[in-house]
Parts: C-alpha cells; sequence; structure tokens
C-alpha cells in the first residue's frame, strides 16, 4: 500500500428490497429454498476533498415495472450523509444493469467511469438475445451514450487508478465489463465487489449467480476479489441484507439503510 494513498471512507446505502427465494440466487436452484432476499445498494466513498460515487440505481418507475420496492431513493440516501447529488463530479459504473446505470439525470455534473468492454457488450450483438438483455434497459444504455457525446464518459481498459487509494478492475462473469473498486481505507484495502459477488454465499459457496454472461469469468472473479482485497472481511458484495447487520450504521437514524464499509464488521458468532 502507497504511503501516498489517501485513506477513505465508505458507505452502503440501501435504496431498494425485493424478495425471493434462495433458489433463486444460484445456478442450479437451492435444495432448502428459503427466503433470501435482495438489497439495493449504491456506495459513496468519501475522502478529505472529493467524493466518488459509485453506481447509480434505479427510479421509482423502474421499480414498479420490475417489481422492486424503493425503500429510500438514492438521493435521499446521499444526503444523509451531507452529499448533494448536483455537486457530485466522480461516477463509478459497475456495470450497465438496469439496477446499476438508471436515475439517468440524478448527477448533472458528474463524470462516468466504464469499462470499455462493458459499452461494447451492452450495445453489441449480445443484446440481440433477450436472456442476455433483460437485465439491461435501453434507456439507460442510450442515455450513457449521450453522456458518451457530450464528453462526460472516462472509459477504462481493465485495471486503473482512480485516484490515490482507489482503483478499478474489469472482472466480467456478470456483464463482460462488469468492474470492481479497490478503496484503501484505515482498516486496509476494501473491494466493493458490486456483482462480482451479490451475496457472501456466492463466494463461500463456489456458486455463480443465475444471471451470468461467462461462468468461468464469475468464478474466477471470486479468487480475484480475495487478491484484490486484504481479507475475505474486507469484501463487500453488491445485494446481501447481511451488509447492514455486519456494519455499524452511519447514525442512530440511519439503521438498516446506511452502513459504514470501512469500519471493522461486526458479525454475529
Amino acid at each position: 500500500m502507497s504511503s501516498e494513498s489517501e485513506q477513505y471512507r465508505i458507505y452502503a446505502i440501501k435504496y431498494a428490497h425485493h424478495d425471493r427465494m434462495s433458489s433463486e440466487n444460484f445456478i442450479g436452484g437451492d435444495p432448502h429454498d428459503v427466503p433470501m432476499p435482495l438489497d439495493y445498494f449504491v456506495w459513496a466513498i468519501v475522502g478529505t476533498s472529493e467524493t466518488y460515487v459509485v453506481d447509480m440505481g434505479f427510479d421509482a418507475e423502474m421499480a414498479n415495472r420490475r417489481g422492486r420496492t424503493i425503500v429510500h431513493s438514492v438521493e435521499q440516501g446521499l444526503g444523509q450523509l451531507g452529499i448533494r447529488v448536483a455537486d457530485v463530479k466522480q461516477v463509478v459504473i459497475t456495470h450497465m444493469h438496469y439496477d446499476h446505470a438508471g436515475n439517468h439525470s440524478l448527477f448533472p455534473q458528474a463524470r462516468f467511469h466504464v469499462q470499455d468492454s462493458e459499452m461494447a457488450f451492452c450495445t453489441g450483438r449480445c443484446m440481440c438475445h433477450h436472456g442476455i438483455r433483460h437485465a439491461f434497459e435501453v434507456e439507460d444504455v442510450k442515455s450513457m451514450v449521450e453522456k458518451i457525446f457530450a464528453g462526460r464518459v472516462q472509459f477504462h481498459d481493465g485495471d486503473s487508478e482512480l485516484a490515490p487509494g482507489i482503483t478499478l478492475h474489469r472482472v466480467g462473469g456478470h456483464s463482460d465489463g462488469l468492474q470492481v473498486v479497490r478503496v484503501n481505507t484505515a482498516r486496509g484495502w476494501v473491494v466493493l465487489a458490486s456483482d462480482a459477488s451479490h451475496y457472501y454465499a456466492n463466494m463461500q459457496r463456489n456458486l455463480a449467480y443465475p444471471i451470468v454472461y461467462n461462468i468461468g469469468d464469475m468464478l474466477e472473479g471470486y479468487a480475484t476479489l480475495r487478491r484484490l482485497a486484504d481479507s475475505d472481511d474486507h469484501i463487500i458484495p453488491g445485494h446481501d441484507p447481511l451488509v447492514l447487520q455486519y456494519y455499524p450504521a452511519f447514525n442512530a437514524d440511519t439503521q438498516g439503510w446506511i452502513a459504514r464499509v470501512d469500519a471493522d464488521p461486526r458479525r454475529p458468532d
């Protein structure tokens, strides 16, 4: 770890929820088939002089269309942290699925960071197949293309440094250009896995999530997460409600809503 790297605070902000069964979360299902809901998050990486937002979530209209439940808007969650969406200058898009690339006009001043391979994927021939494109929304893709032409997108090819102490890493698997975010914190290198691992259980059981472009890349991605993070406790999955149980809330008003994931986890025995 470079001595010049800034140490950041990281917040997981829940904005939506979806009740479902565990059989829906693993290729091959789950013989127990117990309730295993999805939480939907965006993340804020807060430094001394700059804030970076990871992903944009979706809005109430998309929630209604997809049968999801908004619990707090993304704007409300960021506002609880004192972050005005109009002031955010840097947004990382882990991938272009609807639950990560919606809310098109939420960050009017931001530059968006996307992998080359993700934009090629979501505008290429694979989108001719419903089984692949169903997790994307055409308006999200069109909006990002408009941002490209407006000079507001910075492309990345594989691994790159976003800022001292923040790096981006293409993992693929779930989507061809899925990237994860590695962040230097007071407790070490934390990796925001996004959908490289939806749940802790996907990594722990080495089982792929059913929405996947390349199963091999998804499974290899678990090893990449472990290589990038200081330990398994430094990996933050993309949709697991346990994140809000393991990590302390930002304050008393945000219990079950916003967790500080640069802090040490407090897992039950």
